[in-house]
């Protein structure tokens, strides 16, 4: 099954004000989402995650990590994860039980989605689950891979697009994390690598707008998901034209939880 969020529809339905800033949820259920007495989501199966949390400007999270793979796409503002400096579009992605941080928003604060295949409970902070990760270096690498700034494209650097082009910004590697960006032009097309490489790819929408499997137009900062098993996708862009970025976990995500089920 293939997973579509419009940024209007997630901004104007889900945008809900939290102890640790701004949260939009786009695909799936998170720690924000769930209501008392719902049942917590396995961590063993496919569970697409995405949403989008803002900084105000001076904000700061502390070190830590997840159980899960995930993602993170700077899409407004700007700031410093670990040593890196980021802005829009900056990706950083993080193997489960793999430390990271901190993060510190600019004087304009910092937004990004948070993109994951399998359900995550929530942050582990450091140093009070350094113990925890000790124990987890047993069946987890330590892994983070980064990107950017890439600047979303302009309309007009949209408009004098003439065909579809593609670059890796975080190589592929040998279990299939990868990360691609994609300039399509205005009714243009692209499919992307195959899904059944890796563990599943979230689509980004950095500029213009995309259909996908018969959707309405998908406008900037919308998102897709794409599991192992499904056949790779033909993304059409808008009359606009759309930037891209597609973002593959490796395949042990899926691997190791076979015969799982892909969850909206």
């Amino acid at each position: 099954m293939i997973l579509t969020a419009d940024s209007t529809v997630a901004h104007a339905n889900n945008r809900r004000k939290t102890a640790n800033g701004w949260h939009t949820t786009f695909i799936g259920q998170n720690r924000n989402t769930l209501k008392e007495g719902d049942a917590v989501p396995s961590g063993e199966g496919l569970y697409p995650m995405a949403f989008l949390v803002e900084k105000e400007a001076g904000a700061i999270v502390k070190p830590h990590f997840h159980q899960a793979d995930q993602y993170q796409v700077i899409v407004e503002g700007s700031g410093r994860l670990g040593i890196h400096d980021v802005a829009s579009v900056a990706i950083h992605y993080t193997d489960a039980y793999s430390a990271y941080g901190p993060i510190v928003a600019a004087d304009e604060g910092v937004a990004w989605f948070t993109l994951r295949n399998t359900w995550d409970p929530g942050a582990r902070y450091m140093p009070a689950a350094r113990q925890q990760l000790r124990e987890a270096r047993a069946k987890h690498q330590h892994r983070e891979a980064t990107c950017g700034p890439l600047p979303p494209l302009s309309s007009e650097d949209l408009a004098a697009l003439t065909e579809t082009n593609g670059v890796a910004v975080i190589a592929e590697t040998t279990d299939g994390l990868g990360s691609w960006r994609y300039a399509v032009p205005a009714l243009g097309s692209v499919t992307g690598p195959d899904p059944a490489v890796g563990g599943g790819q979230f689509w980004l929408v950095a500029a213009g707008s995309v259909s996908v499997a018969g959707s309405a137009l998908l406008p900037s900062q919308s998102c897709i998901f794409v599991a192992p098993d499904d056949t790779g996708p033909r993304i059409i862009a808008g009359p606009g034209g759309a930037d891209l970025i597609c973002m593959q976990f490796p395949a042990h995500a899926a691997n190791d939880r076979q015969n799982s089920k892909t969850l909206s």
